[in-house]
């Protein structure tokens, strides 16, 4: 009896086993390998949105940054009743602490001195600064409104100045975001402070020089900006295009739009002698934005981004990144192997047919929603551009006309 009852509980002991062991048997079936490449490129597509959200939002705060400081500038620039007033108190070598605002943020920050509410003029706010305390200006610096008042910003806001002027106007801007004006008794330097933005106003002739070495590397950048469009212009007659020809001048354009950019600081700073430098950085740059949007909008693969937005993308993106045709490549929606830069492509058309004089721009949508691309509508008869809507024969001739004069120009442009 004891041998039966010790098999009995031996068997009772190896059935939760069993039915273990079978349960878990269809567990193992349910993860197959197969799912693990989906799940990994899920990641890898999250991680992407994620990536190129950070660079929108760094781009974005970039640009807000960048707009910031210069809207400061163009308050301060020579020529400008504030920096005259600015000029008097640096040449009579005084100190002063100036905030550009108005908002009850900032009058709430405000204590003691003279409540004066007057029209600006350079001479007030030099006599004024002759007292020990902070000036406050209306935020377009019309009017001065306080004088020798005492600001009591949030002392827990981190500040790396050191003397208590500076120190001040670091955390009023912090805390307001207004512009904020400090001139250093000692060392005779004006420094703006904007929100989280510390910029020391720099001497005429040194922003001067580094504007005129900032123009000469832009006439070499649109140089070979102009000859890589000239050569792309010639391989979309011959047919010939690749994705290695369309990322060059996409790169080479978007540096080009840098030093722009760059130049638009000192433009800033430079005020009323900055005039001469203004009229060179437009008469070199005619044109290039719209060409670098026209080939853009000819060779955008992708749907998840207009045309423009695809130029403000690669606006976004670190120079060594931009310096990489491959990620170009991606980004215009051809993939990123080596291999996809010898990839043929085919341009809609957009960009030459621009060219064309007295051109709508309906009737090149027709024409590219008709046609199909360029090399469709060069090789079209006058009656199958008649056909097109908005086209008659009159404008299909002239179309057949301004291609071929364009044609022609581009391959004497191309060898000289």
């Amino acid at each position: 009896m004891k041998e039966e009852q010790v098999q009995e509980e031996k068997e009772q002991e190896e059935k939760p086993q069993k039915s273990r062991s079978v349960r878990e048997g269809p567990k193992e079936k349910e993860s197959p390998k197969e799912k693990e490449p989906a799940r990994e490129s899920s990641k890898e597509a999250k991680e992407a949105r994620e990536g190129k959200d950070d660079r929108l939002e760094k781009k974005e705060g970039r640009e807000e940054k960048d707009d910031s400081l210069l809207k400061a500038l163009k308050m301060v620039a020579p020529g400008t009743p504030l920096r005259e007033g600015l000029e008097s108190i640096l040449r009579a070598k005084m100190g002063a602490l100036i905030v550009v605002g108005d908002s009850p943020e900032i009058l709430s920050l405000v204590e003691g001195g003279f409540q004066i509410d007057t029209e600006f003029t350079p001479p007030s706010l030099y006599e004024l600064a002759k007292m020990d305390g902070a000036i406050i200006l209306s935020h377009d610096a019309r009017r001065i409104l306080y004088a020798n008042t005492q600001l009591i910003p949030d002392p827990h806001i981190p500040s790396l100045e050191t003397g208590i002027r500076h120190r001040t106007a670091e955390r009023v801007a912090c805390q307001t975001g207004a512009l904020v004006i400090a001139i250093s008794q000692r060392r005779g330097v004006i420094t703006l402070y904007k929100g989280t933005i510390r910029y020391s106003l720099r001497d005429i002739s040194v922003i001067l020089s580094k504007a005129n070495q900032a123009i000469q590397t832009l006439e070499k950048y649109k140089g070979v900006f102009d000859k890589a469009v000239v050569n792309l212009t010639a391989l979309e007659f011959e047919d010939l295009v690749t994705v290695y020809d369309v990322a060059k001048v996409v790169q080479r354009g978007e540096m080009v739009m840098r030093i722009v950019r760059e130049l638009q600081t000192y433009i800033g700073e430079l005020g009323v002698e900055g005039r001469l430098v203004t009229m060179q950085v437009e008469e070199l740059v005619t044109n290039v934005e719209e060409e670098l949007l026209h080939v853009i909008q000819d060779y955008y693969a992708g749907d998840d981004r207009t045309p423009l937005e695809e130029k403000q993308f690669f606006a976004s993106w670190s120079p060594d990144e931009l310096l990489d045709l491959t990620n170009i490549s991606r980004a215009l929606g051809y993939g990123a192997a080596a291999s996809v830069l010898d990839l043929t492509v085919f341009p809609r058309g957009y960009r030459i047919l621009q060219k064309i004089p007295r051109l709508p721009v309906a009737v090149i949508e027709n024409l590219i929603q008709t046609l199909g691309n360029l090399q469709n509508i060069i090789k079209a008869s006058i009656e199958e551009l008649d056909d097109v809507e908005g086209i008659g024969e009159v404008r299909a001739r002239a179309i057949k006309n301004g291609l071929r004069r364009l044609q022609e120009q581009v391959m004497l442009d191309r060898y000289m």
